[in-house]
């Protein structure tokens, strides 16, 4: 049996995560040589090398990225052990969610409401891009997801929660900003600016338009809903969002949505949660509460 200690597992876990001894230490309030002896007792137990160093910049070694797995499992058990311990003592509970980028311009209102009902509750919130919210799914690093579509690749629990419309915004002087009943076929001529590879809507757009053998131009490439909406207020092209991202600029008509045929894209929004995993009670709470609101 290993003789290590939850310590050493912790220390490992952070300099896994920034491979680097100085920012693990200042993230765990430790000195750089506190972190690097743990790091050679956990060697010492292991009996191989977990890290090596190449120039200036250390990496993981073959074994150390397995053992970082078995690591990362440890920890989070541990962690679910404590909340259940906690909810057995009548403590507050504690909501770890991370939502996509998109999903953070209704999310906040969704959880301030959540938490007016439970006071007790607190909430960890992680806004990110579709890519390392996926990762935190993989690792196990968040309670649930709320985002457009769900993984294909991870064995998860997605359920859809809300209605989420994808429409076509332009300026408010575009030629087609007043016509009605666009054809498909015009937006050919038009330039797109899009969001980065990977994004959820940036898939569901390249589906749908491969389907109906449309071939757009795409200008611009950009990593957030907000440049999109500033670019084509500039005139820079057209932009496809999701409607809960521009309530604001259609109200003081910065936008205007074209009235383009098979459009609006119907989607959902959907609660994910990793297949198997115990919910604590907060979040199994704030996922009924989803299911049960979203009407509102």
């Amino acid at each position: 049996m290993l003789n290590l200690t939850l310590r050493q597992l912790r220390v490992f876990e952070a300099v896994a995560k920034h491979l680097s001894y100085s920012r693990a230490a200042e993230e765990l309030h430790l000195t750089q040589p506190a972190v690097s002896m743990q790091i050679r007792q956990l060697e010492d137990v292991a009996g191989l090398p977990l890290f090596e160093q190449l120039g200036k910049k250390i990496h993981l070694t073959e074994a150390g990225k397995e053992f970082l797995h078995y690591s990362n499992s440890i920890l989070q058990h541990l962690s679910e052990a404590e909340t259940m311990l906690a909810e057995f003592k009548g403590m507050s509970g504690k909501l770890n969610i991370s939502v996509a980028s998109t999903a953070s311009y209704f999310t906040p209102q969704l959880l301030a409401e959540f938490c007016q009902r439970h006071t007790q509750a607190t909430v960890n919130l992680s806004v990110t891009n579709r890519e390392t919210l996926l990762q935190r799914l993989s690792n196990n690093e968040t309670d649930m997801a709320i985002m457009g579509r769900p993984p294909d690749a991870l064995n998860v629990d997605a359920t859809p929660f809300m209605e989420n419309h994808l429409i076509i915004i332009a300026p408010v002087n575009h030629p087609l900003a007043d016509e009605r009943n666009i054809p498909l076929s015009r937006l050919a001529e038009e330039t797109f600016l899009v969001r980065e590879q990977g994004s959820g809507t940036r898939i569901t757009m390249e589906r749908f338009f491969a389907e109906k053998n449309i071939h757009l131009t795409t200008g611009t490439e950009m990593s957030t809903n907000e440049a999109i909406k500033q670019a084509v207020q500039a005139g820079m092209g057209l932009g496809i969002l999701s409607l809960h991202t521009v309530s604001l600029e259609l109200e003081t008509v910065r936008l205007k949505v074209l009235d383009v045929q098979n459009f609006p894209i119907q989607r959902h929004w959907y609660v994910v949660h990793r297949k198997g995993k115990r919910l604590s009670n907060v979040a199994q709470a704030f996922k009924e509460f989803l299911l049960q609101e979203h009407a509102a």
